[in-house]
């Protein structure tokens, strides 16, 4: 079976080291720079999947390149350069450092697993590492997504680009899949002591927003339990704050298109509550479990520049879990769980064992 040229491997890193087990940790994508050609790419890829996207596919095959993406790349670059950093997206630097802190703390934990990060859309993609992984002997994968919220629109999605390369593939490894993890203990923790850290120095707000990325209205609609999660999380992170009904908001943001998406819509609900007399508002993303796009700029840029200039007078985001100990410990926790009953262990070394089995014999001897 041919091999992608595209899997990442670690600088340094040797490969599986004996261990047979595997966690592939699931983002989004992002385009691998800030100009309109790699934004073009992007889009088209992420753009065409129909999980994204339910308008039927010849209406708008004719919208995304008769329009979209004849004009979109050269804005949404626009805006990616305005939060690109010299280690290139903040999306594929935290969600690669979000894989290296969880192999970290698995192995604390006693499991010997492979850790690997893959990119719904983009590089490195889901079939990269899964090619990666089973060349390095892995035989077993437990799939991660990224998302605490399940979304038919990411989580299956992600699940999708397994099943198509699982398609492919004679030989499968085991494989395994995390839903969701919107009201895990852990999750909910490190989300509350961000917020207490950011307290400690600033204060608190007159209002905490909770914005989470939006999806269209018809996903509720049609059975997705992603708006039900998000209010859940919300609910559970403002009890582990102490935070009463009237000191929190959830909102939805990122709204694409013309259709009705799930509401409230963020930017509009902070620009009425500036102008009904809220001064300070803290702004914080849970379903975000990285810094990115949708949280940098169009969050900590364009919401905070809309709410200053309806009225408000301080706007402070709270930045993403991104490598918090908490989240990389709760991280962990999630998946442990999952990985029950799979060998964590690697296989013993063929010689040190012989050595042991010699050790003891000798032991034996003398007694």
């Amino acid at each position: 079976m041919p091999f992608s040229t595209e899997p990442e491997f670690r600088h340094g890193e040797s490969p599986a080291q004996g261990a047979t087990t595997a966690v592939l940790y699931c983002n989004l994508g992002t385009p691998e720079a800030p100009t309109a050609p790699a934004l073009r790419r992007y889009l088209a890829e992420f753009l065409s999947d129909q999980r994204v996207v339910e308008i039927p596919r010849p209406i708008w095959w004719l919208i995304l390149h008769g329009i979209i993406l004849r004009v979109r790349p050269k804005k949404s670059a626009a805006k990616y350069a305005s939060i690109w950093t010299p280690e290139g997206s903040p999306l594929k630097v935290w969600t690669d450092k979000q894989s290296q802190l969880l192999g970290q703390a698995l192995q604390a934990r006693g499991h010997r697993v492979v850790t690997r990060y893959a990119m719904r859309y983009g590089s490195p993609s889901v079939a990269s590492q899964l090619n990666a992984l089973k060349e390095m002997g892995i035989t077993r994968v437990l799939i991660v997504p990224a998302y605490p919220q399940y979304s038919a629109t990411t989580t299956a999605s992600v699940f999708d680009a397994v099943y198509t390369w699982a398609a492919k593939v004679r030989r499968l490894p085991e494989l395994r899949f995390m839903n969701h993890y919107h009201d895990d203990a852990g999750y909910i923790a490190a989300l509350a002591a961000r917020v207490r850290a950011h307290w400690a120095t600033h204060g608190q707000p007159e209002q905490l927003v909770r914005s989470f990325h939006g999806v269209p209205q018809r996903t509720l609609e049609l059975g997705d339990p992603y708006h039900c999660e998000c209010y859940k999380t919300a609910r559970l992170l403002a009890e582990a704050l102490g935070l009463a009904k009237d000191r929190y908001k959830v909102t939805f943001q990122s709204r694409f298109g013309k259709a009705k998406w799930l509401q409230p819509y963020t930017e509009p609900t902070l620009v009425a509550m500036a102008q009904a007399g809220v001064k300070r508002v803290d702004v914080m993303c849970p379903g975000f479990t990285g810094d990115c796009l949708e949280t940098l700029e169009e969050i900590n840029d364009e919401a905070r520049e809309a709410f200053m200039h309806a009225g408000g007078e301080t706007f402070h985001y709270i930045a993403c879990l991104n490598d918090s100990p908490e989240w990389a410990q709760a991280l962990a926790s999630i998946c442990e769980p999952h990985l029950s009953g799979w060998p964590t262990q690697a296989e013993p070394d063929a010689a040190a064992l012989a050595q042991s089995r010699a050790t003891a014999l000798a032991v034996g001897a003398t007694r």
